[in-house]
């Protein structure tokens, strides 16, 4: 290729890469916030299936402080019935501190159970209001989803041909070259790598091209690359040329 054409390949990427970039821009940032919807439902799913995992811990451990009271009252109800067997003071004592023990038992027992259950109520407050946001971000989701298939809908077929285009002018410019422009691009505020001459200054970033310079651009005998930023000069005859060719 001569250097005049590998202007040509490059601008031409160009042009095809920007109108990429312009449906890209269209999509605006819908892509993430579907994204950022998915995350915080997923982080959601995962907060209401802990606290439910906790209730279920809490009402077992509940049903276990019920038993221990069952028991209680039935060793309560033994001693009560040894007490009227007892042959002296010492032994009615003791039975007498058995039942004061399994007492307090029944009423730490009864004690944890209240705990427990106001626990499992605010769990159950929490799983409510992060189901209502739960159901809120699925409809936004939803929404957002809608709007983001029917613009790739829209813009699938032209981004897929301007996406072979792309690549068709890829495979025929220079390793080197097509290294240089996509380093250009990547760094470049708005995407411009390859840019046009326009009243006598860059079309990138404005700044004047001194005559000869500008004549050097013209001749198409070399790549001249802007000076302020960096960017690759075109001859902007080849916008002329482009709409005498259309």
């Amino acid at each position: 290729m001569t250097v005049a054409e590998k202007q040509k390949a490059l601008y031409d990427l160009q042009k095809v890469d920007t109108a990429i970039d312009k449906i890209r821009i269209l999509r605006g940032e819908l892509p993430l916030e579907v994204q950022d919807l998915e995350d915080e439902i997923e982080g959601l799913q995962t907060r209401v299936s802990k606290y439910e995992d906790d209730i279920d811990s809490l009402e077992k451990s509940i049903n276990g402080k019920k038993q221990e009271i069952l028991n209680a009252q039935d060793l309560i109800k033994k001693y009560e019935e040894q007490q009227n067997n007892v042959r002296n003071n010492r032994e009615y004592d003791s039975l007498s501190k058995e039942i004061e023990f399994q007492s307090l038992e029944i009423e730490l027992c009864e004690k944890r159970i209240r705990e427990f259950t106001g626990q499992i109520e605010e769990k159950k407050e929490v799983i409510d209001e992060s189901t209502r946001v739960l159901d809120e971000r699925k409809l936004d989701l939803d929404n957002k989803k809608k709007e983001l298939d029917d613009i790739i809908d829209e813009t699938k077929k032209e981004e897929e041909v301007l996406e072979k285009k792309s690549a068709d002018l890829q495979n025929i410019i220079e390793p080197r070259l097509l290294a240089a422009y996509k380093k250009i691009r990547a760094n470049a505020r708005n995407g411009l790598a390859v840019v046009p001459v326009e009243r006598d200054a860059c079309g990138g970033c404005f700044n004047k091209i001194p005559p000869q310079r500008q004549l050097d651009i013209a001749s198409r005998k070399k790549i001249i690359v802007c000076e302020y930023c960096g960017r690759i000069l075109v001859d902007p005859e080849l916008n002329e040329e482009e709409k005498d060719q259309g």
